[in-house]
């Protein structure tokens, strides 16, 4: 991939000229006050030197806001939104005073599409200054504040608005203006092209590309200077072992000549030097790499700053992300799940640990990297890049979290995956595990291509699979092992069949004090210890 040259794609479109006469795309100003600022949220980019996520310093603020005591909370929410508005507040006043079961059935389903619709035109003005009660409707699904019992009001106030620890975990709010601003590209679906004649997205992707290619290769450059300092170490160490003499007994000023192991050392130090020469000349050519590929990162950005690269808005950018959202609430919650929009005590059955808001996210992501250290984790030639996914926080009661996409389909080496998870789930670790299980399988399907019924993770879970003769889909069966693999095979509770711990042992690893508290725990894990010093000591590891 890296050939000191400038990828042939980007050099192409950069040496065409733009026609002064190709009409430009719609202007979506008009959807925004006159003066009216817009914000661009600024999205965390991808450390590969990042090792594991931040300590979480604060989880509330000390005084909670007052928006939630504004009598004028409910006006403000449907403010400007028009006969959306209108439907909504029509139906919601049915709904709440409907005695009849059967007739609170129906509105409730009304209310459901209503609310949606509603929805989008927030959704809408995210890139815009929201009022906080619309913010926290968009972001929490409170649509009026009554709807909550008093100490669950007070517990929302209290929570973090901004993204402190700079990880890449959003709320709606903030994530539609991400993607209202282009900050990042929609979620992918079948449906979504992309017009031709739209230079500045086709310039954008070629931008995720070229980032791409720009981190994977400062982390072979990192890789390269690890590996020869690694071997300068060693060649210190037996240069000291040659150095080694004793005086010969009856010639003090005499010294010994070299032993049988100082000899041998001549020959390690001949096979050191080679590989220095070889690992300092693939430096020298990662580096030329790495150069070309920064220079056509910021010849493309100059390129999207000529073109308009100023913040604007996208309204069919939301539109069409609003859509791919409200399907991803829906797989949180699942078929036979409560799919009501609203954040009402009614519904509300999380406790304060079960609620996802951000800073609780990244705890329960930390803590399933502190079992599965590559939860998170893609190769990238031959190396294991850690890169964080997308969390889209969904104000739904599902229970389960979701992978919608493992990676970039314009980046594939260092662009991060995008997971949605409910924020009222009834049990928060589970939802995270089933998000991690999803992303997990995913990406290792990904990796196998059309080898994925056969090689890696998914190949010999699939060949097990079929072997037990299970019917239904093997990604589902996947995450509820998986789950059970965190939460109790990495304690010595064997729930697994033998042949599927080694299959879990193998392509799904514990942290490595898990594993040497495992060995001494069963000789079902000592075993599954020693393959692993065996595999280390071949070359089919």
């Amino acid at each position: 991939m890296f050939q000191g040259e400038m990828d042939p794609e980007i050099a192409a479109l950069l040496g065409t000229s733009q026609n002064p006469g190709q009409p430009r795309p719609p202007d979506y100003s008009s959807l925004f006050e006159d003066g009216e600022e817009l914000e661009q949220l600024e999205t965390p980019e991808v450390d590969l030197m990042e090792e594991r996520f931040p300590e979480i310093t604060k989880r509330f603020e000390s005084v909670p806001h007052t928006a939630f005591e504004d009598p004028n909370y409910y006006k403000k929410v449907l403010s400007g939104e028009g006969d959306a508005a209108q439907r909504v507040h029509t139906i919601l006043q049915k709904f709440v005073n409907a005695k009849d079961p059967k007739d609170r059935g129906v509105f409730r389903q009304q209310l459901t599409n209503a609310y949606w619709d509603f929805l989008l035109g927030i959704a809408r003005r995210t890139p815009g200054k929201l009022s906080d009660p619309q913010k926290y409707t968009l972001r929490f699904g409170l649509l009026h504040p009554n709807f909550l019992e008093p100490e669950s009001k007070e517990f929302f106030a209290k929570l973090v608005d901004d993204n402190y620890l700079s990880q890449p975990v959003y709320y709606l709010d903030e994530w539609f203006r991400a993607v209202g601003t282009g900050v990042i590209r929609n979620s992918s679906t079948d449906e979504v092209r992309v017009a031709k004649n739209n230079t500045q997205i086709k310039f954008q992707q070629l931008l995720d590309k070229a980032e791409g290619k720009r981190d994977g290769a400062r982390n072979l450059l990192r890789a390269k200077s690890e590996e020869r300092t690694i071997l300068e170490n060693h060649l210190t160490e037996k240069v000291d072992l040659v150095k080694e003499h004793y005086p010969l007994e009856g010639f003090p000023d005499i010294y010994s000549c070299y032993t049988e192991s100082q000899k041998r050392a001549f020959q390690d130090i001949q096979d050191i030097i080679k590989n220095l020469i070889k690992s300092d000349r693939d430096l020298d050519s990662f580096m030329r790499d790495f150069n070309q590929a920064e220079q056509d990162v910021q010849t493309l950005r100059d390129k999207i700053e000529e073109a308009g690269g100023t913040v604007q808005v996208d309204v069919r950018a939301i539109d069409t992300e609003f859509d791919t959202v409200r399907q991803m609430a829906k797989m949180t919650i699942g078929r036979q799940g409560n799919h009501f929009p609203v954040l009402i005590k009614e519904y509300f059955r999380s406790t304060p640990n079960d609620i996802g808001y951000r800073e609780n996210i990244i705890s329960q992501l930390a803590w399933v990297e502190s079992i599965d250290p590559e939860a998170y984790c893609r190769s990238y030639k031959n190396k294991l890049n850690r890169i964080v996914p997308y969390v889209i926080l969904i104000p739904s009661y599902g229970d389960m979290g979701i992978c919608w996409e493992p990676f970039d389909r314009f980046n594939r080496a260092t662009s991060r995956g995008r997971i949605a998870m409910p924020m009222y789930p009834k049990n928060l670790s589970i939802a995270v595990l089933s998000a991690v299980a999803d992303l997990r399988w995913q990406v290792a399907k990904e990796k196998a291509s059309y080898y994925w019924m056969e090689e890696g993770l998914t190949g010999n879970y699939y060949q097990w699979f079929t072997t037990k003769k299970f019917k239904g889909d093997v990604k589902e069966f996947f995450i509820q092992d998986y789950i059970t693999w965190v939460t109790k095979e990495s304690d010595g509770i064997q729930r697994m069949e033998k042949e599927l711990r080694g299959i879990f042992w193998r392509y799904i690893p514990f942290a490595q004090p898990i594993k040497e508290k495992l060995k001494n725990r069963s000789y079902v894990y000592q075993e599954l210890y020693q393959r692993d010093i065996n595999r280390s000591m071949s070359d089919g590891y």
